[in-house]
């Protein structure tokens, strides 16, 4: 997937939120500790992990939506580091279960965020990736989502969230 009108789209969004928010300082580890949550809350909704618990996952339209609720995120890291001419999504095959790559997503996250290179940054993508094969998201599903999401954070911001 071209990742080039996503960066656009999420540098606009940034830009309003912190103009519209009057943000002066650097807030990128908030960022960072926003797509830990993000990437935890989409884990949750997916219940891979919980072997205690007999109930399944959520419905599909909601962990697409916490997916690219961390996607918001994992672009704005990027743009805060310049980054964002990465054009297309780096691929890899990863084979592992999910909940494995949600850990593995996690450290690559943290060593990122301690030491952002764009190689470093790129792991996560991959990683994102194997996420959404995982969890059967097509790159036209994973846009859509998104744009729909970028549009809901605009209204949110309209309406004093």
């Amino acid at each position: 997937m071209n990742l080039e009108k996503l960066f656009t789209m999420q540098q606009a969004l940034d830009e309003y939120i912190q103009t519209n928010m009057q943000v002066n300082e650097d807030v990128f580890i908030r960022k960072g500790l926003a797509l830990l949550v993000e990437l935890a809350e989409l884990a949750n909704e997916t219940r891979c992990f919980k072997f205690w618990s007999t109930k399944g996952p959520s419905e599909r339209v909601i962990i697409l939506e916490e997916y690219v609720d961390s996607v918001h995120f994992l672009l704005s890291l990027g743009i805060e580091k310049d980054f964002h001419d990465l054009k297309d999504w780096p691929k890899d095959k990863i084979e592992e279960d999910l909940t494995k790559l949600f850990l593995l997503t996690n450290e690559a996250i943290l060593v990122f965020l301690n030491n952002p290179t764009k190689i470093d940054y790129e792991k996560i993508w991959i990683l994102y990736g194997a996420i959404a094969e995982k969890l059967g998201f097509s790159s036209e599903e994973v846009l859509h989502a998104y744009i729909s999401k970028n549009e809901t954070n605009y209204e949110r911001q309209q309406n004093g969230y």
